[in-house]
């Protein structure tokens, strides 16, 4: 009985879309910024289970080039494409969401980008409700880097940190002993409610540890989303009977719909641990969907290119103890849900292609070439897995 994977390098773009000049985005280039910067380091990127998947030659389809340092090769190991977004954004949510099959073909609301990024009626109100002394920040930021210069303000204050980015997002971050975890959990869940009125996709408990400027952001990281507007992949295993596992954020971005088990990790390492875990439990019929957070959240919003090709080398240096793990039946694929150029202006995601390499016991290589929607990765695994078809998408397969 079938199985399926879905492995996603949060940001692993692989270069601009032809509507990115739209976003600010033309000439973005995630993984082919951080090759070149790998190159000219002496040492390369050195991605060598990756590049034998075909991931050098999904880049070369989105954008016509290869990836500095990377073999010009057609005898790849994978199904590999690239993948165009068609929904409206460029955030987590609608990268999510479209890869399971539901487009997302409306606005998000989006918070001015100013000194007061959010209405003074909206946080009078999250005040008046919280009882807190006031907030700090109140604007578009890193999150390490906004905690970082605000961190020991806000332990001495008791006052949270709010803050923004080009995603739909409403972000709160505080310390979990200062101020309390469940307290900052209270908090998001009252400002889930009033940013509905601006159509919010997520609000974001953001807690952190840690004192005198030395602060790390924790696992303890809690989502409250939007639900989809429509049923998706996740939908689809469910009502077949199917169990749907997600790992690290994947719930909370789903809101968990569709969702029957939840598997958590405080870093990228800790989340292929547990996707080995599965990868050796989970049933027939199941899906399995696992977002590795870290190149994202730690190296692409803060710009940090050597971190972010740190973080690549390591999960393609453990990428051959899933492979390992596969059953006949079993079909993974390794995609994206935007891209997160760490050599780009500002601290936001960029509007990019994404990888879509297909692999498991006895799939033929090929080329995909380029798909004009995320949704086709859905539909190939709904196809895979026998369930109901999905709205939007073809299968690759």
């Amino acid at each position: 009985m079938p199985r399926a994977f879905i492995l996603l390098l949060d940001s692993l773009g692989l270069g601009a879309t032809p509507d990115a000049a739209t976003f600010g985005d033309a000439g973005a280039n995630t993984l082919g910024h951080i090759a070149a910067w790998a190159a000219s380091t002496g040492a390369g990127l050195q991605l060598p289970n990756l590049e034998a998947m075909g991931l050098g030659a999904a880049a070369q389809l989105a954008t016509g080039q290869w990836p500095q340092g990377f073999d010009q090769r057609s005898d790849f190991g994978a199904a590999c494409g690239a993948a165009r977004e068609r929904s409206t954004g460029k955030d987590t949510q609608s990268g999510h969401w479209e890869i399971a099959g539901l487009p997302v073909d409306f606005d998000w609301g989006y918070f001015a980008r100013e000194i007061s990024a959010f209405p003074q009626q909206l946080t009078d109100a999250l005040q008046a409700r919280s009882g807190v002394p006031g907030f700090l920040g109140n604007c578009h930021a890193s999150g390490t880097e906004i905690i970082k210069r605000l961190g020991d303000e806000h332990v001495a204050s008791g006052k949270p940190i709010l803050y923004t980015s080009a995603d739909s997002v409403f972000q709160i971050a505080a310390h979990e002993q200062q101020f309390g975890l469940e307290r900052l959990y209270a908090l998001c869940e009252a400002a889930f409610e009033l940013v509905k009125p601006y159509h919010i996709g997520r609000v974001i408990a953001r807690p952190f540890l840690g004192e005198q400027g030395q602060y790390r952001r924790t696992e303890n990281r809690h989502d409250y989303a939007v639900k989809p507007t429509g049923a998706t992949l996740l939908d689809h295993v469910q009502d077949a009977g199917g169990e749907v596992l997600a790992l690290g954020k994947v719930g909370d971005i789903f809101a968990q719909q569709g969702v029957s088990r939840v598997l958590k990790g405080k870093d990228n390492m800790s989340l292929f641990d547990a996707l080995l875990q599965v990868a050796s439990e989970a049933p027939s019929g199941s899906l399995s969907f696992v977002n590795f957070v870290d190149f994202d959240q730690l190296f692409g919003h803060s710009r940090d290119v050597a971190g972010y090709a740190a973080a690549l080398r390591a999960f393609d240096a453990r990428l051959p103890e899933f492979v390992a793990r596969l059953q006949v039946g079993d079909l993974a694929v390794i995609t994206a849900d935007h891209g997160c150029d760490p050599t780009w202006r500002g601290s936001d995601h960029t509007r990019e292609h994404i990888p879509m390499l297909f692999f498991g016991p006895g799939l033929q290589p090929r080329s995909l070439g380029v798909s004009a929607t995320f949704s086709d990765i859905g539909q190939t695994l709904a196809s895979h897995l026998g369930v109901a078809p999905l709205g939007h998408g073809q299968n690759l397969l």
